[in-house]
């Protein structure tokens, strides 16, 4: 086995393939992730590219990898509180928080049925509820539950406690402290959707039917909030129009200057789960550009061969409810005719910017961060970057970093 040992922080698809490549040459790896569970973006979604297969068809193989492998040790809830040192010898203290729920459990899901409190679901971006006690998705990983502090009744309900009985429910659970010794650090720490709410002329948060395009991709799952059916949230019915608006909070200097990279794929992708689902159903792209890079052209040329896709040029000025129906109507000025455009529709998914992780809440220790709040990798510290941690990024080319980024950690070992 080599000498050395790699941390890295994040678990999303990113931070596991760095993890796999580094332990699977020989080096000694600790993978730290906040939630608890790893995944991160990808277990989210329904399909992503270059496949456009399901988030199975890549995070199964990578847990096999890391169940299997004894190099790698991973934590979840873990979140870094201190970095210190420097190459071949950094210090750093994680905190876990308490999950409640110790590795005895099965899945059962007694718990569960048992539990009487519900909480808004963060993993389906509050579209649906789950109880205080749950599991985050069907092939979590690890497997097992976790209780939502904050809604949990603790003690004073308990009935979690009585229905279980692998005895896997510790309501007493506490926080632990880790103090690691690492040769070299890799950040992979993720993207989180632009906050909509910024952009009031959107209507997102005050009209039901305006949606991001993370939601979007939480209905059309077949483990989503809606089992998979794509239905308007103010009354659950399938949406014959569909607007979906790109650009909504990047390229725009009061919101995020840069190009975020997948929004025009990802609006592209969700226009076909609607065609899929509703052949009548007709979907409506407003866009200032459309950038499907490489091997994507082709992808954009499939769906303008359908018919009920409509391209308009233009960015969204507003979006307007009607307080009767809920439906939208969309106003943009399409640049192509001059003229200003509107289209009412059932529904709206707006193509919010990526935005890192770690924006507003920066990493402890000397990591650089850019003026976005994308970690600048830094050889000379030891300190590397890969995936939307970096920059706004594809899963493939997330991956393709990862690999760069473990291969760079090993250096900063072998070097020492």
């Amino acid at each position: 086995m080599a000498e050395g040992k790699i941390l890295v922080i994040g678990g999303g698809i990113s931070g596991i393939t760095a993890a796999v490549e580094a332990a699977e040459v020989g080096y000694e790896v600790i993978l730290l992730e906040k939630a608890p569970y790893l995944g991160g973006r990808v277990a989210q979604l329904n399909y992503y590219f270059p496949k456009l297969c399901p988030p199975t068809c890549g995070l199964e193989i990578n847990f096999r990898r890391i169940k299997e492998n004894p190099r790698i040790t991973f934590y979840t809830m873990a979140e870094v509180k201190g970095i210190s040192g420097g190459p071949g010898n950094y210090n750093v203290s994680v905190s876990i928080a308490p999950r409640m729920v110790n590795e005895n459990c099965t899945a059962c899901g007694a718990c569960v049925e048992a539990c009487p409190v519900e909480r808004d679901s963060d993993f389906d971006f509050g579209l649906g509820k789950t109880k205080a006690i749950y599991l985050p998705y069907p092939m979590a990983f690890p497997l097992y539950y976790v209780i939502d502090k904050a809604a949990c009744q603790g003690k004073g309900c308990a009935k979690c406690v009585e229905a279980c009985q692998y005895q896997a429910i510790d309501l007493d659970m506490a926080p632990q402290n880790l103090d690691l010794t690492v040769d070299s650090i890799i950040v992979a720490t993720g993207w989180k959707p632009y906050d909509a709410t910024k952009m009031d002329n959107l209507g997102y948060g005050r009209f039901a039917n305006v949606i991001i395009n993370m939601q979007m991709e939480r209905m059309a799952s077949p483990n989503g909030p809606t089992g998979g059916k794509i239905l308007r949230p103010s009354d659950n019915q399938p949406p014959k129009k569909v607007a979906f608006v790109q650009c909504a909070g990047s390229r725009d200097e009061n919101h995020l200057p840069y190009c975020s990279y997948i929004c025009c794929l990802a609006s592209l992708k969700q226009s076909l789960y609607l065609r899929e689902q509703y052949e009548d159903a007709e979907a409506y792209i407003f866009y200032i550009d459309l950038r499907t890079p490489g091997r994507y052209e082709k992808f954009l040329n499939r769906v303008q061969e359908d018919e009920k896709v409509h391209f308009i040029k233009g960015k969204v000025a507003k979006i307007e409810e009607d307080p009767q129906t809920k439906n939208l109507v969309v106003t943009a000025e399409d640049t192509a005719t001059g003229k200003k455009h509107q289209e009412t529709v059932d529904m709206v998914v707006l193509a919010v910017g990526m935005q890192p992780s770690i924006e507003g809440a920066n990493l402890p220790g000397d990591v650089s961060l850019d003026q976005y709040g994308f970690v600048v990798p830094d050889e000379a510290k030891g300190i590397f970057a890969c995936g939307c941690a970096r920059m706004p990024l594809d899963v493939m080319t997330s991956n393709e970093q990862a690999t760069g980024a473990a291969l760079k950690a090993i250096q900063t070992i072998v070097r020492r």
